[in-house]
């Protein structure tokens, strides 16, 4: 039997909205499995949905740079916030978008080019030595249309181009650049916003698919639903699905009534553009998702510091 502890129990409250009883015995009878958790809370009707988790472990920046019809975004970490204000790192992190928009997006690639007269990896050290805390290059991503426009959009900012979220969306069209650009902005917006999970239905991992289709299932299963009209219900169930976590189908948060899809939105748009508009793709980057980082007691690293047990 897992040991349940009160940060568990925190977390999967945060994460779904249940009670903290309830969230106790999800992770109970679930052995601590944090997703099977949020999955028996969600069957018991106790979770309308696994809410994505807020929580962001690691520091640093996301840089956006774009160069006529291409856009790369980059995530660089570093230990503490206080780092992110700094202008030595603050041009590191664009000076490795550069690079990156030259050399392509694998880090070994971007690490071994050259900037200047040393390496990317030569940079990183000697701002590491200058600045005093540990630093790294940890993804990369680019978009690119023949023609068309890249959308940008960074949340948090604290200079042009680098902030806490980063998002380019590639919108390929033989319409008006500017117009295209100004859609391109709001889309990103949007994705800031909304955090899709994919650009459309097709697009959605198969094993998420799977999942919530489970979840449906045995959800209705419980409630006593005959097993003939759980397949329908379930197939119903995963339009809404769609609806609220694909990009094309989501409702465009520009969209007063809530009523107006993105697709939608895109559609109406073409006039103004003066041309079709197609969404090829878009890359959204939180600063340190899927990171964890230790948590630490404030207080006793300041009583240890001054020789108190």
């Amino acid at each position: 039997m897992a040991n349940i502890t009160a940060q568990m129990v925190k977390e999967l409250r945060e994460s779904t909205g249940a009670g903290m009883m309830d969230c106790k015995s999800a992770l109970t009878e679930t052995n601590g499995e944090m997703a099977a958790a949020q999955d028996w809370l969600r069957k018991k009707g106790l979770s309308k949905a696994a809410k994505k988790s807020g929580r962001v472990a690691a520091e640093g920046l996301i840089g956006i740079q774009i160069a006529g019809t291409k856009g790369v975004v980059v995530e660089v970490n570093s230990e503490t916030d206080f780092v992110a204000r700094n202008d030595l790192f603050q041009g590191l992190v664009k000076m490795i978008a550069d690079v990156a928009l030259s050399v392509g997006t694998e880090v070994d690639k971007i690490n071994a080019a050259k900037a200047g007269s040393i390496t990317v990896a030569e940079s990183i050290s000697d701002t590491i030595a200058k600045i005093g805390e540990n630093m790294t290059l940890r993804r990369a991503a680019s978009l690119e249309v023949s023609k068309g426009a890249i959308g940008a959009y960074v949340h948090n900012a604290v200079t042009d181009g680098l902030g806490k979220i980063g998002v380019i969306v590639a919108l390929e069209s033989t319409g008006k650049t500017d117009e295209l650009l100004a859609l391109g902005r709001q889309l990103a917006m949007h994705v800031a916003s909304a955090n899709p999970i994919a650009l459309d239905a097709a697009g959605v991992d198969p094993e998420i698919v799977k999942r919530e289709k489970d979840v449906l299932a045995d959800k209705f299963r419980q409630q006593g639903k005959p097993e003939a009209m759980i397949e329908k219900i379930v197939e119903n169930g995963l339009k809404t699905f769609y609806k609220e976590q694909t990009f094309l189908e989501q409702p465009f948060i520009f969209d007063d009534s809530g009523k107006k899809s993105v697709a939608q939105a895109v559609k109406e748009a073409e006039g103004k553009v003066g041309g079709p508009i197609k969404i090829v793709g878009y890359v959204r980057y939180g600063l340190g998702e899927g990171i964890e980082k230790a948590e630490s007691d404030f207080a006793a690293e300041v009583a240890a510091a001054a020789g108190q047990s």
